[in-house]
């Protein structure tokens, strides 16, 4: 997007010269007695609107207000939020988000965002080594990520094949972050700037990796099939620095990737196998598989989907865009860790070949699979991706997949679903996702759920029913995570919004790019 983060001391007497927007957080509590915040005369203007609960000041209430020539900006922006004793980064990320939606809305270019003196650098440090934050606390790097993410997040329009298209885009170039209290000293002054400037590039780093995963999802199933996704990907790991191979159909079918080849089969654009080869530490054993789903579009096959909403499964390479987005920090960040990450792509289409209820595949680890619902398809490329991560020398695995409409009944859009054989390691997604500010729920991964995939024609079959189905899904692909730990992570619900919310975006909302950057690139040790 191109957006200008700056940070510096001293806002209430520098001039709005330049901006076009100033912007100041209001917590209820302060609305009296509180202050000053931007100028009297509008900070009076704002009680009054409050004192006719105009503004009540709840978190991401924005109230606008012409300055009429009473300041240099032309308006000025108000924006609830919580006051300091409860804010976290969470409140932090949606507050700058409202905050850039009405930027957007005035057409604004340069804003000024005065910071409340929370943050002025005596907000309290997370404790070193923690996997998770104190309550109510947060270091001031993670205090500017949360805001940077917050406005590119919440500026970012979906791009579209409109002829008006540029109108709908955001004209914001500049935010210029101002301390409204005075530091104790030069040092302490430093030290602020020096943990704000982190943060901002920290932030742009993690908002500008999601952007790219939703402008891959949003993108029409007519302009990104498989061998454009793998083109992509290769780009990607190029600009990089990153080995990349693509597997096309015929070396797939040679190294015996069943599932793959019969969820593909069925399209005139064949299937590819991506695997992006990442060494950030080559002394160490541990390597990360992280499998992402790309379907780049699924009509369901031979049990063919409803046609209301279908439009939608452009989506279902949702998981496949987070991988990619995560490839992005990593040749930003350059973590020291180890990784192969893995997309196995497909279109799912109707044909004479398409495969078919009934069919049996063999996986490219050996095992049979009935085919009982040719919409259960991801499991099946799945299956063969994190058998690649592993040949590949992953030792721990995570799969990230638009997986179940039973995740949806079950969580809705608020929350990702996640199945795992290694309840640390789940933890530790967890831990990350609040970071992230990215809801993560754990489903019961019982034995008996397992059970239900046992078949008279395989040693396994795809699916097993409504009830359970999307534990089910998970233990699927998680009974070729051969004893290695796993988690798998179901965004079916979360990958794609009807409507905006917050920073979310409507369509593609890159979910998971995030949580998978905070758990790998440093997040948990406040690095």
């Amino acid at each position: 997007m191109g957006i200008q983060f700056t940070y510096g001391p001293g806002a209430n007497d520098a001039p709005a010269d330049g901006f076009d927007v100033v912007v100041a957080f209001v917590s209820k509590l302060e609305l009296n007695g509180g202050g000053p915040w931007i100028h009297d005369a509008l900070d009076e203007a704002m009680r009054q609107h409050a004192a006719k609960e105009l503004f009540k000041a709840e978190p991401k209430e924005t109230l606008v207000l012409p300055t009429l020539g009473l300041y240099p900006a032309a308006h000025v922006v108000y924006v609830g939020i919580d006051p300091p004793e409860c804010l976290t980064t969470d409140g932090l990320r949606d507050a700058a988000a409202a905050a850039a939606k009405a930027a957007k809305r005035l057409k604004a270019a340069a804003v000024k965002q005065l910071l409340p003196a929370c943050l002025s650098g005596s907000v309290p440090e997370a404790a070193e080594g923690t996997q998770s934050l104190p309550a109510q606390a947060f270091t001031l790097k993670q205090a500017a990520q949360a805001l940077t993410e917050g406005y590119l997040l919440g500026l970012h329009a979906r791009k579209t094949a409109k002829r008006a298209d540029a109108r709908r885009q955001p004209l914001v170039a500049s935010v210029a972050f101002e301390q409204t209290a005075a530091l104790s000293d030069d040092e302490a002054a430093a030290a602020a700037a020096a943990e704000w400037e982190a943060g901002i590039r920290r932030g742009t780093v993690f908002a500008e990796a999601v952007m790219y995963a939703r402008d891959l999802t949003n993108l029409p199933a007519n302009a990104l099939v498989p061998a454009q996704l793998a083109d992509e990907a290769q780009r990607l790991a190029a600009g990089c620095g990153f080995d990349c191979e693509i597997i096309d159909e015929t070396a797939a079918e040679a190294q015996g990737m069943g599932g793959l080849i019969g969820v593909g089969k069925g399209s005139v654009h064949p299937p590819r196998m991506i695997v992006i080869r990442y060494e950030g530490n080559p002394d160490d054993a541990d390597r990360w598989g992280i499998v992402g789903k790309g379907i780049t579009f699924d009509t369901g096959g031979i049990s063919l989907k409803k046609g209301p909403g279908m439009e939608e499964m452009i989506s279902d390479m949702g998981g496949a865009a987070a991988v990619l987005g995560l490839v992005k920090i990593f040749g930003e960040l350059k973590p020291r860790c180890n990784a192969v990450f893995v997309i196995p792509t497909a279109e799912n289409m109707p044909s004479d070949r398409a495969y078919k209820p009934g069919d049996v595949l063999t996986m490219m680890n050996g095992t049979t699979v009935e085919i009982v619902n040719t919409d259960a398809e991801g499991r099946l490329v799945l299956a063969d991706g994190l058998t690649t991560a592993i040949r590949g020398g992953a030792t721990k695995l995570i799969d990230v997949a638009t997986l179940t409409g039973a995740v949806l009944v079950l969580l809705g859009s608020l929350a990702t679903g996640s199945v795992t054989n290694d309840e640390a390691l789940q933890q530790q997604v967890i831990a990350a996702s609040k970071l992230a500010g990215e809801r993560i729920w754990p489903l019961p991964p019982y034995a008996e759920f397992r059970r239900q995939l046992d078949s008279e024609a395989a040693d396994m079959k795809n699916g097993a029913g409504r009830y359970g189905a999307a534990s089910i899904g998970g233990l699927f692909i998680g009974a070729f995570a051969e004893d290695k730990p796993w988690v798998h992570l179901d965004i079916a619900g979360t990958a794609w919004l009807e409507r905006d919310r917050s920073w979310e975006a409507k369509g593609g909302t890159g979910v998971m790019v995030r949580t998978l950057g905070e758990l790998l690139a440093g997040g948990l040790d406040g690095a």
